[in-house]
């Protein structure tokens, strides 16, 4: 079976991909993703898996000099930004403010408690799991439809 080349796309593939777009758009393969409801979630996990590190990563360097944690967290924390910053811009598109909140939160708690098992080698309590599941019924409240 042969593709067929139709309009610059090759059985829904296009052809040449590349980073197009004006100031303010990500546009790759000729797909805006801008307007994408999971690209803010993915930048956002992202941007919180470098933010759990900066916050909590140097509590296992507790003899550290203070101000050089306090640099090296910082830096950590300017990757975080890197991927905040276009998130929120990216995702206030698809999402309001309040719903960009809830979402970064819930994300902050997924990847911490991800972070805390590996990292310090520690599971939630019962009533740790019991507030995440608040949290989480929170975020279903959030996204309910207005009326």
């Amino acid at each position: 079976m042969t593709a067929a080349l139709v309009g610059g796309f090759v059985e829904g593939l296009p052809v040449s991909c590349g980073l197009t777009g004006r100031a303010g758009e990500f546009i790759f393969c000729g797909m805006d993703f801008t307007s994408s409801r999971w690209l803010p979630v993915v930048l956002l996990t992202c941007s919180n898996v470098f933010m759990t590190f900066a916050w909590y990563g140097h509590l296992k360097f507790k003899t550290k000099p203070l101000l050089l944690v306090i640099v090296v967290s910082w830096g950590i924390a300017f990757l975080e930004y890197c991927f905040q910053v276009p998130a929120n811009r990216w995702g206030s598109n698809s999402y309001s403010p309040y719903q960009l909140k809830i979402i970064q939160e819930i994300i902050t708690l997924a990847v911490f408690v991800v972070f805390a098992l590996f990292y310090f080698k520690t599971w939630p309590t019962w009533n740790q799991v019991a507030a995440f599941v608040c949290i989480l019924a929170a975020v279903a409240f959030a996204f309910l439809p207005k009326s």
